[in-house]
């Protein structure tokens, strides 16, 4: 499954094995670090006896409160279902609502609660403390980090196919051998005459926009341009009619009312900061660092590219062609 995970710049300590995620803010306490990676290889039914066996010997290993938050992702035949340990300042959050579980030594144990689509370990709540600059992509190993938003939603298609449109009761069509098209096209069928009969025809499919994948699980289509922002629908762009506009959740105030634009020329798309308080910031598919937008500069997008507007990220997505 999709498993990009974002950690946070920070020196507690972050560790990802698989699909588990550790977070722990014990810097004087190798023994509970130790410990709690070892739990990462951990998954499946009865995980959640080893982490509850785990919370009874946090008292003897760390050196006063300790505060951490250890997630196992269990996969396996698509059941996409997690078991947590937390203690402290750490409680893990399931698209930004932070999981609940029950008292066990001291500690908070949750088992067989959904995934959704990211996992967040760290301090608090993760939606409105991501801040600009992603530090790396782990994939596995253990690094200094304060806390670790991993992706698990697997990306959806871009473009839906439409129902095939049944025919009238009784009423068939056959194309001879001559007719075969492949699959690059759609066929279909238009009655010739009175006597039932169809024609077969080829219907060249349209080009699938691009969309824009945001980390709380929206999608919008690139269809036509966008204006994004707190407020966007006071922009020029929307009230002259050559843009939509998109407006998005801001309860931080770091986006300016019309923060971003973005612009479509043929299968082309590009960002334009428009004069945002905070900045628009772009990174790639690989890339470690955030680069500001110049405003009103256009920066052309490609398949991968992360887009940073205040604290949402956006994942723009090309089709294929």
């Amino acid at each position: 499954m999709p498993d990009r995970c974002e950690v946070l710049p920070g020196d507690s300590v972050v560790a990802r094995r698989g699909g588990g995620l550790l977070w722990v803010d014990a810097p004087g306490s190798p023994a509970l670090v130790a410990a709690l990676h070892a739990c990462l290889g951990v998954a499946g039914p009865g995980a959640d006896r080893v982490l509850a066996a785990v919370a009874g010997q946090m008292t003897r290993l760390a050196d006063g409160p300790a505060s951490f938050a250890l997630v196992l992702a269990d996969t396996t035949g698509g059941t996409g279902t997690g078991v947590a340990l937390w203690s402290g300042k750490g409680q893990p959050a399931v698209d930004g609502v932070p999981v609940s579980g029950s008292a066990v030594d001291g500690c908070t144990l949750a088992a067989g609660f959904s995934l959704g689509q990211t996992l967040y370990v760290g301090p608090g709540q993760p939606a409105a403390a991501m801040p600009p600059g992603v530090a790396l992509d782990l994939v596995e190993g253990t690094v200094p980090g304060s806390g670790a938003l991993l992706q698990l939603a697997a990306p959806a298609s871009s473009s839906v196919v439409p129902p095939a449109t049944a025919l009238p009761s009784g009423e068939s069509f056959s194309a001879g051998s001559d007719a075969g098209f492949g699959n690059s096209g759609r066929i279909a069928s238009q009655p010739v005459g009175q006597g039932g009969e169809q024609t077969a025809f080829w219907r060249p499919e349209p080009p699938a926009a691009p969309v824009l994948r945001f980390d709380d699980g929206l999608v919008v289509t690139v269809d036509e341009d966008l204006v994004l922002g707190r407020r966007p629908d006071g922009h020029d762009l929307v009230t002259g009619g050559t843009a939509r506009p998109v407006p998005i959740a801001d309860t931080q105030n770091v986006l300016s009312s019309a923060h971003a634009a973005i612009q479509r020329s043929g299968r082309e798309v590009s960002l334009t900061d428009l004069g945002s308080l905070n900045g628009t910031h772009v990174a790639g598919p690989e890339a470690t660092e955030w680069t500001q937008l110049e405003p009103g500069v256009p920066h052309p997008l490609a398949d991968g590219d992360r887009l940073l507007l205040g604290w949402t990220v956006i994942t723009f997505e090309q089709a294929a062609e």
